[in-house]
């Protein structure tokens, strides 16, 4: 049996997911990715939309797979301003920021042992943004779960925490369906890089980090000064 750390990353086919699965493979972990497309080569692939998937099709997903760390980054982002508001949308972006959240932590972390780490990829629109209120929600909500579970976990030796990225450089920022609503660069004058966020992520996974839990870390290039 292999010692290497064991991470299970959702959303690892792309954008932050993708690079923090092939930073972790750098760093000497295996990597078991979660995303309905293939990821890149060296990690494992479970092919599953957590945006479709229910209970069930989660824990038979898992069953066999025993992990030191579960990172969620699948998400997905759509813009409204009030008054038009699309529930459906609403939705979509509640049952994969916050159920899958969920979905997956009831499948791993009773299996984690001493030392195991959660983190929620989340983003530092939760304290709220014009024209992204359900996404902003969401988001918001992935705080309540990571803070609740820190709670729960600490006596365990488990952390919990929220990385909350700003305008990041990755496929959805580029999506057709937040046409109207440009990313705005921070203040640094260039968006975050993905590997940016992974680096921050694999911090967060190391034995140095035991002491973290409970907290939100926003990587925002300035932007939360403005």
């Amino acid at each position: 049996m292999s010692d290497r750390p064991h991470a299970i990353v959702s959303g690892a086919s792309s954008g932050i997911g993708a690079a923090i699965a092939q930073r972790l493979l750098r760093d000497g972990w295996a990597v078991t990715g979660i995303s309905r497309s293939a990821p890149a080569p060296g990690v494992a692939h479970i092919p599953l939309d957590l945006a479709q998937a229910d209970g069930a099709a989660v824990r038979e997903a898992l069953a066999d797979v025993a992990a030191t760390a579960l990172v969620h980054a699948a998400g997905l982002l759509r813009v409204g301003a009030v008054g038009a508001l699309n529930p459906a949308l609403g939705a979509s972006m509640w049952r994969l920021h916050v159920e899958a959240s969920c979905l997956l932590a009831d499948a791993v972390i009773p299996k984690m042992t001493a030392g195991g780490r959660v983190v929620l990829v989340g983003s530092r629109t939760s304290s709220g943004s014009p024209e992204k209120s359900q996404y902003a929600a969401s988001k918001a909500a992935m705080v309540g779960l990571a803070r609740s579970w820190a709670m729960e976990l600490a006596p365990r030796g488990i952390t919990v925490n929220v990385v909350a990225p700003g305008a990041t450089d990755t496929p959805m920022l580029k999506d057709p369906a937040r046409e109207g609503v440009p990313p705005k660069p921070p203040p640094i004058g260039r968006l975050i890089k993905p590997e940016e966020v992974a680096a921050l992520v694999a911090f967060l996974l190391s034995p140095e980090a035991a002491a973290i839990t409970g907290q939100q870390m926003v990587i925002c290039g300035g932007a939360s000064l403005c």
